[in-house]
Order: C-alpha cells, then structure tokens, then sequence
C-alpha cells in the first residue's frame, strides 16, 4: 500500500518507510547516517523514528 500523499503529518511523521527513497534520503540526512545504516536500523528495530533513532545513537 502506497502513502497517501495527501494526509500528511500525525503518525506519517513518526515512521520511516524504506520504500520511498525520497524518505530514506531525508531520514538519512536527518540522522547522518548512509542510507544502508538507516535501513539496516529499520530492518532491526522497526519503521518507528524514535526506535531507528536509538538503534543508531543518535
């Protein structure tokens, strides 16, 4: 299932979607990480930001 662009923040806000890439570069920005890191992160800990967020040590 596709994000539904139109309804944005709440809990979109709150999870990484792998899936579309222009999140994973934008999440990886935000917590300086490559790519792979955040989504290895998401693989291990879930979709959820404040989970990747620890996860990584940020």
């Amino acid at each position: 299932m596709s994000d539904d662009k139109s309804k944005t923040g709440g809990p979109d806000r709150q999870r990484i979607n792998t899936s579309e890439e222009y999140e994973v570069q934008d999440w990886s920005k935000k917590f300086g990480v490559t790519t792979d890191q955040l989504k290895d992160a998401v693989d291990k800990v879930g979709p959820m930001a404040d989970d990747v967020r620890r996860e990584l040590g940020k």
